[in-house]
């Protein structure tokens, strides 16, 4: 079983009631909230929220308490599945960063929780959408230093390939 943490990234707009920001997955491109494995050195609630930032750009104070967690089958390289449980942390979006580490290979979309929840595919992140009440929520909240670079260092690397690679290639 491999375990992830995620955020449910919401706001709420002057006058309405709160939001829901989803995001595409890299290779299905179906609706997912910002989730990722566990960051080292980094707490779950902080990883999260480094997460939300690579994958959909968006960084505010994160909330030190699960909402409630999901289970997915995650899709591998090869093709076969793995048992997923993602634990969720409430993220209030305070800024949409115009850049951010995955912004070429994912879609961010606002949604109301009954949007947001018909969306995803995941029947137990759709309750976990449905029943989010940020007005509920305590004051234990963070507000956690984001890597702006990425933080679990594929980002790097991958930079990193795409030099080299651009170096060797021949020149026309």
């Amino acid at each position: 079983m491999i375990t992830q943490y995620g955020v449910i990234a919401y706001d709420i707009p002057e006058g309405g009631s709160h939001r829901i920001l989803l995001i595409t997955s890299r290779e299905t491109r179906r609706w997912v909230v910002p989730r990722g494995n566990p960051i080292p050195g980094l707490s779950r609630w902080h990883s999260a929220a480094q997460e939300a930032f690579e994958e959909a750009g968006v960084t505010g104070p994160v909330a030190t308490g699960e909402s409630g967690s999901y289970r997915y089958k995650k899709r591998r390289r090869g093709g076969d599945f793995a048992s997923c449980t993602v634990a969720l942390f409430p993220l209030l979006v305070e800024s949409e960063h115009a850049d951010w580490p995955e912004r070429r290979e994912r879609t961010r979309r606002w949604c109301t929780p009954a949007e947001a929840a018909e969306l995803v595919e995941e029947p137990g992140l759709a309750q976990l959408i449905l029943d989010f009440d940020p007005s509920r929520l305590g004051t234990n909240r963070e507000t956690v230093a984001i890597d702006l670079q990425g933080s679990s260092g594929r980002f790097t690397m991958r930079r990193l390939f795409r030099r080299i690679m651009t170096a060797l290639s021949p020149r026309r």
